[in-house]
């Protein structure tokens, strides 16, 4: 689907940014067309994605498993990038981790210091593990001066069925409610962040960069913002070409 649902402006890129969910994949497989539209943009694509539970690695080899090809460094997450900035900006700084186990371990890998009491930041992703006991850790690490750094703004995604799945924005929602207006620092889309580092590992500028995803809100308010073309992977195209 993906394959045929590509444009001229898409072709002819410098680079091209992809959207994950509802572009790739849906429901954890590959979306028709997804895997020889792949091949077809080689090294000039990268996946950005609002991801706030996967590494990199782990994403690049649940692509392999669907039949298709990614190479990690093309692969920009934003709990993965919310991880690799606070290190860059803190080096060694104590962390309160509300995410995954995974972002955990690469937060340890960057050298950072997860931290279960006093800490100099928080950041918040998909923690499926979110508890009372967490929530209050983190408002009263932040009510204390603790930077928020807060992977995507997303509340929920649609499960199997249509299920409700709580995202980080609903776990945002809910420290907001007990440290009341505090600043805080949204990483994922339609934050630049994530467009700027899939341009810089591409090589292109806004102008000669295509963002292409399911979620105007996310996909296209971002990269409008940039001055990036955005286009939309409308379901009906997707439809047509499969």
């Amino acid at each position: 689907m993906l394959e045929r649902a590509m444009d001229e402006r898409m072709l002819q890129a410098r680079g091209v940014l992809l959207d994950l969910d509802g572009t790739l994949m849906a429901g954890g497989q590959a979306l028709p067309g997804a895997a020889a539209a792949l091949r077809r943009l080689g090294a000039r694509c990268a996946i950005v994605s609002n991801d706030a539970e996967h590494t990199p690695a782990e994403l690049a080899a649940k692509l392999r498993a669907a039949g298709l090809a990614m190479e990690e460094s093309r692969i920009l997450l934003a709990g993965a990038l919310a991880v690799d900035s606070l290190s860059r900006e803190r080096p060694g700084c104590r962390v309160l981790m509300l995410t995954s186990p995974s972002l955990i371990g690469h937060a340890r890998a960057q050298g950072l210091r997860p931290a279960s009491g006093e800490a100099d930041a928080v950041i918040l992703g998909r923690d499926r593990t979110f508890t009372y006991e967490k929530l209050q850790a983190a408002a009263r690490a932040v009510r204390g001066g603790a930077l928020l750094v807060v992977c995507n703004p997303d509340l929920t995604h649609p499960g199997p069925g249509g299920a409700v799945v709580p995202e980080t924005g609903a776990l945002l929602a809910a420290l907001l409610a007990c440290t009341g207006a505090v600043p805080y620092r949204v990483v994922g889309k339609p934050e630049p962040a994530l467009f700027l580092a899939g341009m810089a590992r591409l090589g292109s500028t806004a102008a000669s960069t295509v963002m292409f995803g399911d979620n105007p809100a996310t996909d296209g308010v971002g990269a409008r913002r940039l001055g990036i073309t955005f286009i939309e992977a409308l379901p009906h195209k997707l439809a047509e070409a499969a």
